[in-house]
């Protein structure tokens, strides 16, 4: 019996990194993230990733907290496409996005 399901490495969250959710683009690769933590920071898209990674509201991301002002700054440093969204829903990495609409 072939499998029809793909196997595929999800990044998950490690260390200080929190998952959230992209409420607002804020101009000059900053953006306003809601955070699972509770937390709403704004962030930005480091110089290295900035031509690789487009964003728009709504998109599920991985944010890494700053070492000084961490609760209200952050970088965003990977994007999750719909079926890591899905995956990570599955598995209970994602619990209180369940309001927010999909893409």
């Amino acid at each position: 019996m072939e499998q029809n399901e793909e196997e595929f490495r999800v990044k998950t969250p490690r260390g200080r990194e929190t998952i959230g959710v992209l409420q607002q683009r804020l101009g000059s690769s900053r953006m306003r993230v809601t955070c699972l933590d509770g937390k709403t920071r704004v962030c930005r898209i480091p110089g290295r990733l900035k031509r690789k990674m487009w964003l728009r509201e709504g998109d599920i991301v991985l944010v890494e907290p700053w070492e000084l002002g961490g609760d209200e700054k952050g970088d965003v440093i990977y994007k999750y496409k719909q079926t890591q969204v899905e995956w990570l829903k599955r598995k209970g990495y994602i619990k209180g996005i369940e309001d927010i609409e999909e893409f």
